[in-house]
């Protein structure tokens, strides 16, 4: 059979691959699910995407220290901490960088000696890592280790790349979601605070003939003293002055 059309299907294979695992995790994808959970699913769901590889991880960059949120397997976790600790790497480089990893364990000598020395007993022979950007708070890479002696080829590279984008939406929609829920739990946690100190103002004013300002005056002095917040004492006073006979 002619070897252009092996490729060709090749590729379509693969392209299939890659356009089913995007469809399991938009099937199972939920609004209400935390960050971690989709981060995990994205990192199960990429080894289906990009078939060469053995195992997957995802680094985040916290305040510029690198850290694996998720992983397959231990074996992506020392090779990760050794990118970690030698402070170069396929996946702080596409971190840092925004751009595409995809090196082979010989060329990663060359270009990071130190981290390649450390992950020299893995049996990783390729590193594949994109970088992944959902936010300011949460950015890094999608990290794709080879231990079958395959290596990636450019093909890979553009199927990891076609799926990092994917995944960057559904975890930006997790974000939104994540922050409108705690913007609306900020918000319950402001009205009750505001509700309680209104009720403690509105007691202190009937027991001591005074006015709002001074009611809350009160209140404030007394957070001071206690060395406590201003909704804790406010609630103090309300459960005492309502338990009383």
């Amino acid at each position: 059979m002619d070897e252009r059309l092996l490729d060709e299907r090749d590729a379509a294979r693969r392209v299939d691959d890659v356009t089913a695992a995007l469809d399991r995790l938009a099937s199972t994808f939920a609004e209400e699910e935390e960050l971690l959970v989709v981060l995990q699913r994205v990192c199960r769901q990429v080894m289906h995407a990009v078939p060469d590889a053995e195992i997957a991880s995802i680094t985040l960059l916290r305040e510029g220290a690198p850290y694996t949120a998720t992983a397959t397997g231990d074996t992506a976790h020392h090779v990760d901490q050794a990118q970690y600790d030698a402070g170069r790497g396929p996946c702080l480089e596409a971190a840092r960088t925004g751009e595409l990893q995809r090196v082979t364990v010989t060329e990663a000598a060359e270009q990071w000696p130190e981290f390649a020395a450390a992950a020299s007993r893995s049996a990783v022979v390729a590193y594949l890592s994109a970088p992944l950007f959902v936010d300011h708070q949460y950015h890094g890479s999608l990290n794709l280790y080879d231990t079958g002696g395959n290596s990636f080829g450019a093909l890979d590279a553009a199927l990891l790349d076609l799926y990092t984008s994917a995944a960057e939406s559904a975890l930006r929609s997790t974000r939104r979601h994540q922050a409108a829920r705690e913007t609306m739990g900020q918000l319950r946690t402001a009205l009750t605070s505001r509700a309680v100190i209104d009720q403690a103002k509105g007691i202190l004013m009937a027991l001591h003939s005074i006015k709002s300002d001074d009611a809350f005056e009160l209140l404030v002095k007394a957070s001071q003293e206690q060395n406590r917040k201003l909704r804790e004492v406010a609630q103090n006073f309300v459960a005492e002055a309502t338990s009383r006979p």
